[in-house]
């Protein structure tokens, strides 16, 4: 994450001032720079946190890595320091402290003030400003504030116990400077603990610290009885102390360098940017919807066991499926590995795949009938066939319009699905097999086919069935159709594209007339205009003709609840109201 952590405090001499910063550099070590220059032979063993290599001091004092102590630093003069170090951190001979990320190959270093002249004043005008005007009701908490040219600042304000300090206490504040607005207030909440619990730990020392110090010898008996002196020299007598002297913690500056390494390293890793190509799709929301009814029905079951519902009620979901298989599906056994090799690619693989081995005629007419929503009837003893044949044939629908029963003893209402997969024993209504609301799709077993083809040839694998395809009303070959399933046509019979950008067109078209069908819904179910309105815009859609307004009337039930929902709960401005009239 690329921002700038920072521990500011108020001295009652000069005011804001900033003590400790933790920075990250991308750039590469200097030229000449060794591993020694790191990490020297006389320093602490190195510790190990978080993926973190940590390195007690910079031995470099090259400019990208550490503060140098000459007089062209950015940092405060000599002269505004306090005497008891109350404004500083580190030794005037201290360069700092780095860590280096494994991983990234990304630097961490914390010095007293940014060397770089322009982000010393970023860390400047937020030091002033989180403990002078940006302060939060009580002084003593988290607040947001920053702009473009600025930067933006997560500021921490709290105070630090002290015997000798006016109130007996002191001011302070841990920021957080980005230039990333939208991450910085998405991580507040990641923020805000992880500070709190560096500011909870710094409390805890100083708090130990002065009660002793109270104990021992109690100062505010000691300043009521101490006679009057002006108020300018009793500043000067009471310069801060420093935070090492206040907490008694000789190692705080190397710990607040780690806690701020990691504060840095982990908010960088916990949120990632991903790509959103527009709003989501309504395929995408009904799948949404359907993820939070299950998640909810989990929740209402409380670990009971579920009841076993009857063989004659198979379970559909739509857009989902849940087989119920009889004994009778499998065709071999699943003993010997060649067989099973051999049942997964008797399947279809696509659309075009499908279209070569139905034919072109009986091709049209299932995919006619799918379009429609009309019923599709597989009967079958391969169970791999008739759902490979499923999960081919749903891709022209929307996912809100899809409800399978794969694999059924007994025939089921078209009400309850638009998908169903047969036993080739099980009875058909006859008014459905006469009904033009149906199509029915049975594979026999062929007549002259080898009965052992190649384990590499797809296309022989099928050839050992015959697909028969009838329905009470067959589509005549010189009917028009809906205007999707010749583009589709289009696409399938197109060799030089390939089954992946025949999928991408797929996706694009459902798309397409999803957003009319968006509109249909919006002009006919939300305005209620009359019907010469609702012609005039199919003809500006492009789907007068019967067919295409079958479709659009069908695949307006695979709308999402939240649209339809969003749209049901508009209230149309009056102006519109009065232009209409």
């Amino acid at each position: 994450m690329n921002a700038i952590v920072a521990l500011c405090h108020f001295c009652e001499l000069h005011g804001p001032r900033t003590l400790f910063c933790t920075e990250v550099l991308h750039s590469p070590l200097p030229q000449g720079a060794s591993s020694g220059d790191i990490t020297g032979q006389n320093e602490p063993a190195e510790e190990e946190e978080g993926g973190i290599q940590m390195s007690s001091r910079i031995r470099s004092h090259s400019p990208a890595e550490g503060a140098s102590a000459d007089s062209s630093s950015p940092g405060p003069k000599k002269s505004d320091m306090c005497e008891a170090s109350g404004c500083r951190s580190l030794a005037g001979g201290h360069p700092g402290y780095v860590s280096h990320d494994k991983e990234t190959s990304i630097k961490y270093v914390s010095h007293q003030h940014p060397n770089h002249p322009q982000l010393f004043s970023i860390v400047r005008q937020a030091c002033v400003r989180s403990l002078s005007c940006e302060v939060c009701p009580g002084r003593e908490g988290p607040i947001f504030f920053g702009d473009e040219q600025h930067g933006f600042v997560f500021s921490h304000t709290f105070f630090i116990k002290d015997s000798l300090a006016r109130g007996f206490q002191r001011w302070y504040s841990i920021i957080t400077i980005m230039m990333d607005r939208i991450y910085l207030i998405n991580s507040w909440p990641f923020l805000l603990g992880k500070i709190r619990g560096i500011i909870d730990e710094l409390q805890g020392k100083a708090l130990k610290v002065f009660e002793a110090e109270q104990y021992g010898c109690p100062q505010r008996a000691q300043r009521m009885n101490t006679a009057f002196t002006p108020f300018l020299h009793q500043r000067n007598g009471n310069a801060a102390r420093s935070l090492t002297s206040l907490t008694n913690d000789e190692n705080l500056w190397a710990c607040l360098h780690t806690s701020f390494a990691w504060l840095l390293k982990a908010c960088g890793s916990r949120l990632t940017e991903k790509l959103l190509e527009g709003a989501p799709t309504e395929d995408t929301l009904v799948q949404m919807e359907k993820l939070a009814d299950l998640k909810e029905e989990s929740e209402g079951w409380d670990g009971s066991e579920e009841e076993e519902k009857p063989s004659s009620q198979p379970d559909v979901v739509e857009g989902q499926e849940l087989s119920k298989c009889s004994p009778e599906t499998s065709l071999m056994p699943d003993c010997n590995s060649w067989n099973v090799a051999h049942r997964r690619l008797s399947v279809f693989r696509s659309l075009r795949h499908m279209r070569q081995v139905l034919g072109a005629s009986a091709f049209r007419m299932l995919a006619w009938h799918v379009l429609m929503g009309n019923q599709v009837i597989w009967k079958a003893r391969d169970v791999d066939l008739v759902q490979s044949a499923f999960d081919v044939l749903r891709t022209m629908l929307p996912v809100g319009c899809v409800r399978i029963i794969p694999y059924s003893d007994q025939y089921e209402e078209a009400y309850r699905c638009n998908f169903l997969g047969l036993s080739p024993h099980v009875q058909i209504p006859s008014h459905i097999l006469s009904s033009e609301f149906a199509v029915l799709v049975e594979v026999r077993t062929a007549t002259r086919s080898s009965l052992y083809p190649t384990l590499f040839d797809d296309e022989q694998s099928l050839n050992k069935y015959e697909f028969v395809v009838t329905s009470g009303s067959p589509v005549a070959a010189d009917r028009v159709g809906p205007t999707i399933l010749n583009k589709i046509e289009a696409a399938l019979t197109n060799q030089n594209l390939s089954v992946d950008v025949v999928d991408q067109c797929l996706v694009c078209l459902k798309e397409e007339w999803m957003n009319k069908v968006k509109v249909l819904f919006k002009f006919t179910k939300v305005d209620s205009r009359p019907k010469e309105d609702t012609q005039k815009l199919l003809s500006i859609l492009g789907a007068a003709e019967e067919d295409n307004v079958k479709l659009l009337k069908f695949w307006m039930t695979g709308l999402s609840k939240t649209y339809k929902s969003h749209l049901m709960s508009t209230v149309r401005s009056p102006t519109s109201s009065e232009s209409r009239n």
